[in-house]
């Protein structure tokens, strides 16, 4: 019997093709991470057989992997391909995944995970409040954010955005100020307020910026 607290492992998809090079390379990966009981199923589809699918995936090339909801394109090691299966679906593992996209510009497919999974947007935020993120990653974040603009679920992150107007780094200061502004909720005033004090002057313009838009929400 299955222990109660035991993870469930992710099924994964493979879609290969009968020249590709690296597709068997992964396949067999794949196998035998099924074997080891680290992924649940596992399909293996050849495009040239089924280009439906490929079409509605959007993929143009193999091999491509799903595993849980991260997809992975081109050629990977069974290492890889494992770490991935251990993370998949928890916030780290999510993180990981959205840094990824964005780091290589995908910034619409990182959008669309944060809108489909669950913990999407609470993985965005790990993200974003770690100092370590690269600024190619902090971009993506920005724009993601302003996709949310005055949405509910960004709203919903105005108490986890007023702490980080606390944060050490000012980056991370500064970039929270800005998101509360396009939360439009005008509860996010009093984390802004102490930011008028702030010890940066481009915390104290931003936090004046987004006080100035959340008040005159308010007034009207």
């Amino acid at each position: 019997m299955d222990r109660p607290d035991r993870k469930t492992p992710p099924d994964a998809l493979l879609l290969l093709g009968t020249r590709c090079p690296h597709c068997p390379t992964v396949l067999t990966a794949l196998s035998a991470m099924v074997k080891a009981g680290i992924i649940g199923t596992f399909r293996a589809v050849n495009i040239e057989q089924r280009p439906d699918i490929a079409l509605d995936l959007g993929v143009r090339s193999v091999p491509w992997v799903r595993i849980g909801p991260v997809e992975l394109e081109g050629l990977r090691s069974e290492k890889e391909l494992r770490d991935w299966a251990e993370k998949a679906g928890t916030p780290a593992g999510l993180s990981a995944w959205l840094d990824e996209l964005l780091t290589t510009g995908k910034i619409n497919r990182a959008l669309a995970l944060v809108q489909s999974e669950p913990e999407g947007l609470e993985a965005l935020l790990q993200l974003f409040a770690d100092p370590a993120t690269q600024l190619n990653t902090r971009i993506g974040i920005s724009a993601i954010m302003e996709d949310l603009a005055g949405t509910e679920p960004l709203r919903g992150l105005v108490g986890r955005l007023g702490e980080l107007t606390r944060h050490d780094e000012t980056r991370i200061r500064v970039d929270a100020c800005h998101y509360l502004e396009l939360a439009g909720d005008p509860t996010a005033i009093e984390y802004l307020r102490p930011r008028l004090e702030d010890q940066d002057a481009e915390v104290r313009e931003v936090a004046q910026e987004a006080l100035q838009q959340l008040q005159g929400q308010e007034d009207a």
